[in-house]
């Protein structure tokens, strides 16, 4: 016991006397958060705190594999897994820095993560199976692999996002940090419990400057490395003990940011923007928007996830039916919270996934429509057939009408209409003025088309845009004169 409480005082002191100095050196290099739109802040706060977390948690784990004791033996007998994971977790922080630095693409820090979760199942970190009920194993099998590597980029990931208050994800991570450690502990598993316990205490010493009004900021570079340090040892704790709390308590420590991150994926997918586009929709900024002031917001997160993750330690003494109930009512009260904040509604959820189908649907239809238009164009063979063509378009588009207008070099002006079935009177009409390219010819051409607002202003410019690519591609193929001569009138 005193090995742990030790490790943990250890890297807390470390912390404590490190994050001033980061703070300070952050300052000088320029490496600081400027208020803006996505942030809660109002001055200017120093980012790269990550790198007291990353000092004190490693500093405290990597004498141990040195030390001429029992500790130090059960280190060295699983060398390769702490150094991979030790080596990989660097990686991850390493890449956080430039990106606090610098600035990275989101894909090069997937990438990293990606080769960190795989060089781990490499080595042997992976969930090949778990204890569902006392007695009753579920094997992954070949599915251990992917199921490993989501988990450990999952996590990173929601560690990643959920650091968006003052002391959010350091003390959120924290909580996560102490209930895998226990779980380590009453699994028998040392060399898990002292990687927690470092890096809890390196947490809680950068809390003492984080907390609400924050000194400083963890950063990509802390909260890439918390988040990936914890999925990976709570992989290597499952890797020893097969049993279902070993993955549901830190699932119930982060789930507000897990399911937080969920949410973001879906919320970004409905509204067709990037997956990794930043916005103001998460679950600690909902609650800001409620009137929480920052402090009481984490405090109120901080409470819920001990609430939650102190019932689910008692799964550690209940191996039956029993424990998987009270996992999935605890993960259900967790919903229920972002149900009550606003962060997610189920009714406009489906309304908002309808919708999206529905304009994939459209979207494919105006598509398939163009391809057809767009032969039809290839196979006029004089101005009539161009014509005809000009007005299948605006029937296959479903456009109010489309007009041809020319004028001769004289400044005689003519022109043909095409008209589709008249919108009702309280559609909106878009209007659209397209020239048309000139074929060595002193005529001047011009479409004018309407189009009937029936679903979107988005569709309609969608549509108007297809139209524009037709006569771009095909409309130099006529003269005016020839056009106003030859069309029929519709």
């Amino acid at each position: 016991m005193m090995t742990y409480v030790g490790v943990w005082f250890g890297s807390l002191s470390l912390a404590l006397v490190l994050t001033p100095a980061v703070i300070w050196l952050a300052r000088r290099a320029g490496a600081v958060d400027r208020p803006g739109v996505r942030t809660v802040h109002t001055r200017p706060v120093p980012r790269i705190g990550g790198i007291a977390i990353f000092l004190s948690a490693v500093g405290l784990i990597v004498p141990v594999l040195f030390l001429d004791n029992q500790v130090g033996d059960i280190f060295r007998r699983a060398s390769l897994q702490i150094s991979t994971l030790l080596g990989t977790a660097a990686l991850i922080f390493l890449v956080g820095l430039v990106d606090d630095l610098k600035g990275l693409p989101a894909r090069v820090k997937l990438a990293a993560e990606l080769i960190g979760a795989m060089l781990l199942c490499h080595v042997g970190v992976r969930i090949s199976m778990l204890e569902i009920t006392e007695g009753h194993l579920l094997y992954l099998g070949q599915w251990g692999t992917p199921l490993t590597v989501l988990w450990i980029i999952g996590i990173t990931n929601a560690v990643n996002l959920s650091d968006g208050l003052d002391g959010l994800a350091a003390g959120v991570s924290a909580v996560a940090c102490a209930v895998i450690a226990i779980f380590a502990i009453y699994s028998e598993n040392l060399v898990m419990a002292i990687f927690m316990l470092a890096l809890l205490g390196g947490l809680t010493g950068f809390l003492f400057y984080n907390f609400n009004p924050a000194r400083i900021f963890m950063g990509d570079c802390g909260s890439l490395f918390v988040g990936f340090t914890i999925a990976a040892s709570s992989a290597m704790c499952l890797t020893k003990s097969y049993a279902l709390v070993g993955l549901a308590l830190p699932v119930l420590a982060l789930g507000i940011p897990i399911f937080d991150t969920l949410f973001a994926i879906l919320r970004r997918f409905l509204e067709r923007r990037s997956l990794f586009a930043p916005d103001r929709s998460h679950f600690h900024h909902r609650l800001i928007d409620l009137g929480l002031k920052q402090r009481y917001a984490v405090l109120a997160i901080y409470l819920s996830t001990c609430a939650a993750t102190g019932l689910g330690l008692l799964m550690m003494v209940r191996r039956d039916i029993g424990a998987l109930v009270l996992f999935a009512c605890l993960l259900l009260l967790v919903l229920l919270l972002f149900r009550i904040v606003g962060a997610v509604r189920l009714r406009g959820t489906l309304t908002a996934l309808h919708d999206k189908y529905a304009m994939a649907r459209r979207q494919r239809k105006e598509r398939r429509t163009f391809e057809d238009l767009e032969l039809r164009f290839r196979r006029a063979q004089d101005v009539g057939e161009w014509w005809q063509a000009v007005c299948d378009a605006g029937k296959g588009l479903d456009f109010a009408w489309v007009s041809l207008m020319s004028r001769d070099g004289d400044g005689n002006l003519d022109t043909r209409v095409w008209r589709g079935t008249a919108p009702s009177p309280s559609t909106p009409i878009v209007t659209m003025s397209l020239p048309v390219k000139k074929a060595n010819s002193p005529v001047r051409m011009e479409f004018e088309v309407a189009i009937a607002v029936d679903e979107s202003l988005e569709s309609a410019g969608r549509r108007g845009a297809l139209f524009s690519r037709l006569i771009d591609e095909h409309g130099s193929v006529v003269s005016v004169s020839a056009a106003c001569a030859v069309a029929p009138a519709e």
